[in-house]
Parts: structure tokens; sequence; C-alpha cells
């Protein structure tokens, strides 16, 4: 498809200065897929810059004055690595990168020292989250075998010939460690997303649904896996999402999160156990004010677990006897195990973690020792200037909700002068604006630094439907998207309003997936805004439902399917409410998304061209819904602001 851009052009200052920014967000050393070996001693992660897309694993002891070691592998090529995961005794490190194998990734071994490497198997397809079985002798690790995988934020692949045969289901693949044997052990009509071993190495818990895979996680089940044979037993069928099983170290229970989530990998609900043999489930934190978002069993009476709370986290503890929860420590930061994007890791006794830590106004950094005393471990971003604001939370209350967001001021404040503010509303809905460096994932976030260095202040909001305030707040925009949340990020903006000096006449708005369905609607709803930057946006929840790839997520938020209640799906469409809109609109999305499809956007734009209201589409070749390009990030980056400094400055 053509990349479209249609008449804009870019002040040599803006981008100069957008140029400087990129290049000084892009020197941000950035860490994932942290790991903790079970006896707390050692640390691993994946490492890569902001502006690379290279990522190469370290290890570093928690002791004091330990350094980090980077791990030697295959030669050649652009070298990614992935999930590095600890063997029992400590002693090993499995990993999985395309170490001299082009982009296909490999399971790797590796000693604790970082010596020894060898590459253990010769797949062909997608692979991901290896981990060890009890006893040491095994390796489990998630398998497309001829094919690719990743999830609904990967670019989709063209698609032709009878579409429901094209289904590749992600199966359990077992590694013989000694003999170096592969296996694939869960059923072809199955698509597992998550597994556990049990505590006898016999079964996997697992959440899995018939393929295609990218399309069912909203429809995943509880099943028992017997390794042997094979057999899949359902013990538990969900009345919303779940997330994470994990097995009590006794093997009587198994544990998972539970609740609506509108993004696979992006998790949060409440926390649930059922016996491992099926039955009924147990809420362990029903009315609980925060989303569970992962859990670890440290012993059978007891659950360590992370949460969203307001925009930041928490660690926590539960106790199943006592039927009680205590917080062990809070931040800003949003911390999480396993999904998309995790940086919080326990030990096998839960006495060690670590974690990656940073926050709005602290780049990111790696930290480890006994769980709530955190140490740090490395330094690499402590040079990194910080041209932005300061953040701070900010609260307010509209129709009864208590709402939070974050508020970044213009980096420089002169008295007596009022300045512009962007509302960026987060993607989701099910999902929360944790305090974040604005460097990471895909450089969507280096949207914040880059406005309130040039005079801008932005508020994110946490509306109805976010994660943090339980399951109530969480549910709160079931079919009623836009209405209830829009209300609220309106209250945000008059409560900014009073407290900062904004200039009420000169507000943009923007977001990314939902926050773009959110721009989209708000420019229907409001004249309040005088620019907007609608990324991924979703016009027509009508035409949209049978566009996307995965449709089984709009069941819950929406009640039934569009063709038994299309009247819900009308009333929250940009598209009925079109000849409203007065709103300068750029309109931003990937060639390939597979979530919000580049059709929704064009519908829009298309809408607003025909009536007149200034607009422009941008169409990103071969992007999906997470950009991944850094000349593509650069790019959008450069045309949301030229947009806003049109229409705000």
């Amino acid at each position: 498809m053509k990349q479209f851009l249609l008449a804009c052009a870019f002040p040599a200052l803006l981008t100069a200065q957008n140029m400087d920014l990129t290049e000084q967000l892009g020197k941000t050393v950035l860490y994932g897929d942290i790991a903790i070996s079970p006896d707390g001693n050692q640390v691993a992660w994946v490492q890569s810059t902001a502006a690379t897309t290279s990522k190469e694993t370290y290890t570093s002891k928690t002791a004091p004055g330990s350094s980090a070691i980077k791990i030697t592998l295959g030669n050649g090529g652009n070298r990614v690595d992935a999930q590095p995961a600890w063997s029992p005794d400590s002693k090993t490190l499995a990993l999985l990168s395309n170490a001299g194998e082009g982009d296909q990734k490999q399971l790797w071994l590796v000693n604790a020292d970082g010596s020894g490497a060898r590459k253990m198997t010769k797949l062909s397809g997608y692979a991901a989250r290896p981990r060890w079985s009890h006893d040491g002798r095994q390796i489990a690790l998630l398998y497309i075998e001829g094919a690719g995988g990743g999830g609904p934020l990967m670019a989709a692949p063209s698609t032709t010939g009878v579409i429901d045969k094209a289904i590749h289901n992600q199966r359990i693949a077992v590694l013989d460690v000694a003999t170096g044997e592969l296996k694939q052990v869960s059923p072809g009509d199955l698509h597992v997303y998550d597994f556990d071993w049990s505590p006898d190495d016999k079964m996997f818990a697992v959440t899995a649904a018939p393929g295609p895979g990218d399309n069912n996680w909203w429809i995943a089940q509880i099943y028992k896996i017997d390794i042997a044979t094979g057999k899949p037993t359902s013990i538990y069928k969900p009345s919303l999402q779940i997330a994470v099983p994990r097995w009590s170290p006794d093997g009587k229970q198994i544990a998972f999160i539970e609740g609506i989530m509108s993004d696979e990998g992006f998790h949060g609900g409440d926390l649930l156990t059922i016996p491992a043999n099926g039955g009924s489930a147990t809420d362990r934190t029903a009315g609980r004010k925060g989303s569970v978002s992962s859990l670890f069993w440290v012993a059978p009476d007891r659950i360590l677990f992370t949460e969203y709370v307001g925009g930041g986290s928490a660690i926590s503890e539960l106790s199943l006897p006592e039927k009680s929860v205590h917080t062990i420590s809070k931040g800003a930061e949003g911390l999480h195990a396993f999904g998309n994007f995790p940086n919080f890791a326990l030990s096998g006794d839960g006495k060690f973690a670590a974690a990656v830590r940073g926050s709005y106004n602290t780049p990111p950094e790696v930290w480890g020792g006994f769980l709530g005393q955190w140490r740090q471990l490395t330094k690499n971003n402590a040079s990194l200037p910080m041209t932005w604001g300061k953040a701070e939370s900010i609260d307010w209350t509209n129709e009864g909700f208590h709402i939070q967001g974050w508020l970044i001021p213009a980096a420089k404040i002169e008295a007596g002068k009022k300045y512009p503010m962007v509302v960026l509303i987060h993607g989701g809905p099910s999902g929360v604006t944790t305090s974040e460096w604005p460097a990471g994932a895909g450089m969507a976030r280096a949207i914040i630094a880059a406005l309130s260095s040039r005079g801008y202040y932005v508020l994110l909001p946490n509306p109805r439907g976010s994660y943090g305030q339980g399951e109530d707040f969480t549910r709160a925009n079931v079919k009623d998207f836009g209405h209830g949340d829009l209300r609220d990020d309106l209250a945000g903006v008059d409560a900014a309003l009073k407290k900062y000096p904004i200039d009420p006449q000169r507000l943009g708005v923007t977001g990314w997936s939902y926050g773009g369905y959110m721009t989209m609607w708000t420019v229907t709803q409001t004249d309040r805004f005088k620019a907007a930057v609608s990324g991924a946006g979703i016009a027509n929840w009508q035409s949209y439902y049978g566009q996307n790839l995965i449709d089984q997520w709009m069941i819950p938020f929406f009640g039934a399917s569009v063709y038994d209640d299309p009247a819900v799906y009308e009333k929250s469409s940009p598209i009925k409410f079109i000849k409203n809109v007065k709103t300068p609109t750029l309109i931003i999305v990937g060639e390939h998304d597979a979530e919000c499809p580049a059709a929704q956007s064009y519908e829009f734009w298309h809408a607003l061209r025909t009536l007149g209201v200034p607009t422009q589409l941008i169409i990103y070749p071969g992007e999906g819904h997470l950009f991944l390009k850094p000349e593509n990030q650069a790019d959008r980056l450069n045309q949301t602001i030229a947009w806003f400094d049109k229409y705000l400055k």
C-alpha cells in the first residue's frame, strides 16, 4: 500500500529539535525480560538501546560491587535475545536468540558465569517463554512450527487462499536437556497462551483455546494437559478473560487472574484459585481497589502478586488461611511479570526480587535484592539529561469516581504566561498509564518529552475503564465506550486548568489504539480541542467488527455481537456524529495493523476530507499495531508535533 503524506511541511527548526530529542532518548539503555535465579543470587535481563533493534542478554550477581556480564553467543547478523530463564539449581541460563540464525530464534543454554554457550534446538517457527521443569531435566516452551507469532501487536501477514484453513496453533514443546530431543506435547487443535509445570512435572496447567490464537484468547479456558498422553482436560471456563495460570507448590490448587481485559499480554483483574482437579473458583481479591497483574506461589498458603494501584503499582502478599492481603511496597512505576514487556521477577522462596525501575523523572535501571529493599545494579543511564518538565500525579472526582492521572508540565514556565496542553489517552481500554521514562516500546512515549520540551503541558488520565481501582472501575465503561470515560477526561482537563497556567483555547488531544478511538470520538462530541492526532483509531464499531482479526475481544465489552445488537455499537461510533467535527485532525496508522485496521483510519479521514475539515492521513508501510522501524517512529513523532504546533502555537 502506498504511504499517504498529504500536504504537510515541517519547519526546519522543529525537525532539528525533534531529531536532537530522538537522538537523546535513543541513547537510553533499555532493560527487559528480567529473570532472577531461584536462589536470589543472580539476575539476567535483555538489554538494548531505544534507537536500536538488537537485544543482548546480560547477567549480574546481586551482591554489592558486582558487574554486569554480556553473554556471548554465535556470530553474525542483528542479534535479538529474549526471555532468559534460570535452571532450578541456579547454575544454567536458558534463553532464546537468533544468534547466527538470521531471524530464527533457537534455544540456547549458557553457564551462570557466561561460559559454555550451546545451541540446543533446530526450530523452524515462532518460539517463546522457555520454562524449566522442577527437576531441571526438561525445558518447555511455546512453539508455532512453520509459522510466525508474537500476537496481534505485530504486523499481520498477508493471507490468501481458504482463510479458515490458515491456522497455526501455538503448542507446548518439551526439550530433554540431556539428549536434545524436542517433542510437542500439547494437542494440535489447541492454541496455548501460557502454561505452568505441575510440581511433579507430569502435567501442565494452561490457558488455551481453539485457533486462531490471536482472536480466541478472550475465550480461553484453563486446561490440564497430561504430558505423557497430550490429553487436555478443561477444569475452568471463565466468564471473562484469564491469564497467568500457576500451580501451587503442593499441587492442590491453581491460581490465575480473571477480569475484563481488552489486550492479550496486558493483564489486570482479580486473583482467583481453583482446586487442581476442577471445581468452584474462589476470588481472593474481590472488592480490592487494585488490578492484579502477575502472581507467584511462594508457599501452599501464600501468594505474592503485583497489582496496579491508581497510576502506579504495588507488590502485595495474600495469606490464604487468613484471607488477608498486605502491601509490601508501592511505587509510581508499573511493575509486572509475564505478559508483554515484563519488568519484575521473584526468587523461588519469594525473599529476593529483581525489577526494572524508572519513572517520568528517573531513567530505567535494573534493581535487585531483598524484596522491598531495592538496591541498584546498573547505572548505564546516569548521565541522561531530562529536558522535559517534572511529572506529578493529579487527582480529581467525577460522577462518583475518583480519577487519577499524570501531568507533565512544560519544561520552562514563565510567570504570567499560559501554555497549550495536550491530553494523551491510553490504549486498552483495559490499561493504565504509569510513570515511565519516555523511551522504549517503539518510542511511543517520546511524544510526552517532545511536547513538554516545546512548551506544552501533557495530561495522561486514567478514566473509568482503566486498571488500578478494582474490577468495578475497569468494567465501568462496558456498553458505554466513549461516553463516561470522555466525561472523566474532560473533568481532568478542568482540574488541570484550575491548578496550572494552561490556556483553555489551546487544547489538543491524542492517543493510540483505544486512545486513537477516543481521539476520534472526542472531536465528534466537543469543540474544546483545537487540534487532534488519532493513532490506530476506530471510526465505526459496526464495520470494525467485521474487519479486525480479534473480534472476540468485543463481546465482553458490548454484550453481544454486532449482528445481535447493532445499536450498542452504533451509539459509540464516531462516524455516527461525524458532522459535528470541526477540529483539525491528523490520522496515523500502520499498513498491516491487525488490531485496528487501516480501513478504519481511512474511513474517518475520508469523511473529514469530504466535510471540509482540515485533515491528513498517514499510513506507514509494513507496520503493524506496534511500530518497529526507527525511521517510522521518528517520522510519526515529527508529524505529530508539527500538527500540534500548527494549530496550538
